[in-house]
């Protein structure tokens, strides 16, 4: 964790909650945030909560779930229970709470795990599989592949590593969501074609909240192969906006040619999240392309007054 001076912390948090920045710096402020961590950070992310942008709010709580500090759980609670929040950003609070994994948070989760919100509720029972098998079956970690990407995920893979297998785990409808998880998430950590591409068919089955997930992971993995796949689910009207959104970071990650011109497409979408997701997407396609060293880099541009 970064040591960084209060008073800079604080002018990276007045970027992140400025209202009349443009949306691409506030998000580099925010994941500047994340990486230097503390309860200072972790308060300026709280006052994001009170913004309209649902995209921001969704990964504010992202956010403080990876920093995995136990400091922001009652932010987190209050996120969830707020039923005038959008559920994309109840979802995250829920799975945030899941990523902290703290054993206190169980009453909550199971309360949640019936919420009439869907997203939610699918999102609590799986932050609540999570808590229970890292208290239970955490012994069996030995034998799983390794996340190559640093993140805290809703689910271990499993130690299964048959495309096929894993492929028919991931399609099936039937099993229940941690374990169609785990498939995609070993899925994800084999990094293969063959894999990439089984990854993709699941974009067309289950819920949105998989569907969801099965976008961020191919953006994780920033493989062309999966363009198609992501540009047929951003590009349908019909589709769920959390879906559509991380269908447009997705894209962004990839940063490939093609990627910026079907997100240049759509950065006048109905859909407020998907329109400011391609924003984002298009200043991740301008990062991954440029000499960059850190896509969070407001600490080295903000001044202390």
């Amino acid at each position: 964790m970064a040591t960084v001076d209060i008073g800079k912390i604080g002018a990276i948090g007045k970027v992140l909650n400025d209202e009349n920045r443009p949306l691409k710096e506030r998000f580099r402020a925010l994941f500047t945030l994340k990486n230097i961590g503390g309860a200072e950070a972790i308060e300026w992310i709280k006052k994001g909560f009170e913004d309209p942008s649902a995209l921001l709010k969704h990964e504010l709580a992202y956010c403080l779930g990876q920093m995995q500090d136990p400091k922001a759980i009652p932010v987190l609670i209050e996120v969830l229970k707020d039923i005038n929040q959008e559920p994309m950003v109840r979802h995250e609070a829920g799975e945030a709470l899941g990523a902290i994994a703290d054993s206190k948070v169980i009453p909550i989760l199971e309360e949640y795990s019936k919420d009439p919100v869907i997203e939610v509720a699918e999102t609590c029972q799986l932050a609540l599989k999570r808590i229970n098998w890292l208290k239970e079956d955490k012994k069996e970690t030995e034998g799983l592949s390794e996340n190559p990407y640093a993140s805290v995920d809703p689910a271990p893979p499993c130690p299964i590593t048959d495309v096929e297998e894993l492929k028919k785990i991931l399609l099936n409808e039937e099993a229940s969501l941690f374990e169609r998880y785990r498939a995609m998430f070993s899925l994800r950590n084999l990094r293969t074609p063959e894999s990439v591409l089984a990854l993709g068919e699941g974009l067309r089955a289950g819920s949105a909240l998989f569907r969801h997930e099965v976008a961020f992971v191919l953006g994780q993995l920033q493989e062309e192969i999966s363009v198609p796949f992501l540009q047929a689910s951003l590009e349908d009207p019909q589709e769920n906006e959390m879906v559509r959104h991380e269908c447009a970071e997705a894209l962004g990650s990839i940063a490939h040619p093609d990627c910026e011109k079907i997100l240049n497409e759509y950065v006048k979408d109905p859909k407020r999240v998907v329109r400011e997701s391609c924003v984002i997407a298009l200043d991740m396609c301008e990062y991954e392309n440029s000499p960059e060293f850190q896509y969070a880099d407001t600490l080295n541009k903000v001044s202390v007054n």
